[in-house]
């Protein structure tokens, strides 16, 4: 499809947006603990970004990758990414003896997919594509990927393991969604790959770690 008409001074209004909610992960999640409030926050606000653009440009959501267009392909591409990263998490996750596996991540396999849509939506569609797309500049394609992994690895920080993992994933998701541009299969494999992970290889629990306050 064509590219629609946006404004480099748009793309970069929209990455340094994307910047400015990882540096507000550091502050709310790692800093204040307000896991929740800034997840719930953070959907929010991007939700409503998205449909702002799609009421000026109906032709949005399919140049950011919010359609079935390239499903099956993209499904198939990185399918087998993710069964061997599956018996990888429960490999390691034996060896350092940090299954931790519980009921708990059914629901995180429900809506942890949707959180890691967004995150694929600001990270790979708007930091990668549209650093592909500027008019005014021409990027070098690794130099694209690598940025947009470093960024996306760095929100991870402080844990190491998980900068690892994020910036494998992120090179691979950026060099897929470049080629084919479906953000719905990218946010499956995240979430249902990052609820895994973390219940595997990192020996946490996200779902107490977010809904915990409603428990007690």
């Amino acid at each position: 499809m064509p590219v629609p008409k946006i404004s480099d001074k748009r793309r970069w209004l929209e990455i340094l947006a994307v910047v400015l909610t990882g540096l507000g992960k550091f502050i709310f999640m790692d800093y204040l603990d307000w896991k929740f409030i800034y997840i719930s926050a953070a959907c929010l606000f991007w939700i409503s970004y998205i449909f702002i653009r799609y009421k000026d440009d109906k032709n949005i959501l399919e140049y950011w990758g919010f359609t079935r267009k390239d499903f099956k392909e993209t499904f198939k591409i990185i399918l087998p990414f993710g069964l061997i990263s599956v018996i990888a998490f429960f490999i390691i996750g034996h060896f350092l003896e940090t299954n931790i596996l519980s009921w708990h991540i059914l629901p995180l396999l429900l809506l942890y997919p949707i959180w890691g849509t967004i995150q694929q939506f600001i990270i790979v569609a708007l930091i990668a594509g549209n650093l592909r797309d500027m008019e005014s500049s021409s990027i070098p394609y690794s130099l694209i990927i690598l940025s947009t992994a470093l960024i996306f690895a760095a929100v991870h920080y402080p844990f190491n393991l998980l900068i690892i993992g994020t910036f494998m994933l992120a090179i691979l998701y950026s060099i897929v969604y470049l080629k084919k541009k479906n953000l719905y299969v990218l946010g499956i494999f995240h979430g249902c790959l990052g609820a895994l992970f973390f219940y595997t290889v990192m020996k946490r629990d996200p779902f107490l770690e977010v809904f915990g306050m409603f428990l007690n």
